[in-house]
């Protein structure tokens, strides 16, 4: 009986692995043997940078937040507790849309927040 040698698998499993490396330079497009680690480490890059991506996008929509704050007055943070003072529960990517898209409407929203620190500030003082 001839010796079964999985040919077929075998070779659709590599072929998988080198098209999976096509644009990757050089031998690590070229040979399975380097494609396949190659492959297999982009694919944990991949697997991290999905959750880095959150992280990257909340700073993002911070700095957005920060710049559109500063001209009117406010640095983020005392612009964010302002928010929450005024219990207005907007989350930061819907700020960012906010002050990129429609300023005036970040105004509006920027008003009530000083406004509440404001009045949170005269609590204190009153004590």
């Amino acid at each position: 009986m001839a010796r079964a040698t999985n040919g077929p698998a075998s070779r659709a499993r590599r072929k998988r692995i080198l098209q999976r490396a096509k644009g990757f330079r050089g031998f690590r497009s070229k040979l399975f043997r380097y494609a396949k680690d190659a492959v297999y480490k982009a694919w944990q890059y991949e697997y991290r940078d999905r959750k880095r991506r959150k992280g990257q996008f909340r700073r993002l929509w911070t700095a957005r937040i920060s710049a559109a704050c500063r001209p009117l007055g406010l640095t983020y943070s005392r612009f964010m507790e302002g928010l929450k003072a005024a219990n207005i529960e907007l989350d930061r990517k819907a700020l960012a849309d906010l002050a990129v898209a429609n300023p005036e409407a970040f105004k509006a929203v920027f008003e009530q927040a000083k406004k509440a620190i404001d009045a949170k500030e005269g609590a204190v003082l009153a004590k």
